[in-house]
């Protein structure tokens, strides 16, 4: 494999600074992890319970909408949160401009004194982001706050979280839908798959290897399926 991982001609620099630095894969691993686990732990609970197939089929459906969605709205809800707190921080800064621009010169020197800029050429540096507010607002929310330089979409975070809960979530559900013999055995290993590829995904944005992330995730999500079905053996020893 190449070892860089994208091209340095002039077009294809401008054109990665143009395009959208959004990225929703956390949201959408995030959910597929969650959907995952909590459906299969659904079906292992009431595999560990013996209960019936319609009850499977009746608790897992009921988890996929309600968890799914309410998974869905703390996405939304937070990613809002970290706009609001953008946008008001956002305001502070413009505001301290106003009043106490030198202030906020100095904090911008003293910003990129911190990068190693020196004399003439921290103040050059100083002089030409001040210059503009927009940029110099940018600056201190990037530099000072450790904020990031775009805003993502709420609705794209919810809508991303909410649809890979759904498609991963209805694995262990499909071999009781369709009325697969030894309906646990085939859902535990469909949803082992599963898991694996999602970890095997998520490898793309680690150092780790996809083999080495997969099985991490396939042991998250066993582990979580383990303790489900104890607790469905220990519940039915209770009730009988």
């Amino acid at each position: 494999m190449d070892p860089l991982e994208h091209e340095h001609t002039t077009e294809a620099i401008a054109e990665r600074i143009a395009a959208s630095n959004h990225n929703y894969i956390r949201d959408f691993i995030y959910g597929g992890v969650d959907g995952a686990v909590t459906t299969f732990a659904v079906v292992s609970g009431v595999a560990g319970a013996e209960l019936s197939t319609k009850i499977v089929l009746i608790l897992g459906f009921a988890n996929l909408a309600a968890d799914g969605f309410s998974m869905a709205a703390s996405n939304f809800l937070g990613t809002r949160a970290e706009i609001d707190d953008y946008k008001r921080i956002e305001k502070i800064e413009y505001r301290h401009i106003e009043l106490a621009p030198e202030g906020e010169r100095e904090e911008v020197r003293q910003i990129y004194r911190e990068k190693g800029f020196e004399g003439e050429e921290l103040e050059k540096a100083v002089e030409l982001i001040t210059a503009d507010k927009d940029r110099w607002v940018k600056t201190m929310l990037a530099d000072e706050y450790g904020l990031p330089s775009e805003i993502r979409s709420p609705w794209l975070a919810a809508a991303s979280t909410f649809s890979a809960f759904v498609i991963c979530g209805l694995v262990p559900l499909l071999p009781y839908l369709f009325g697969a013999g030894s309906s646990f055995v085939v859902a535990c290993i469909m949803t082992g798959f599963t898991f694996f590829l999602i970890g095997s995904f998520k490898s793309r944005w680690s150092t780790h290897s996809w083999f080495r992330s997969g099985l991490e995730t396939l042991f998250v999500g066993a582990l979580a399926a383990g303790l489900a079905y104890a607790v469905g053996v220990l519940l039915k020893g209770i009730a009988g």
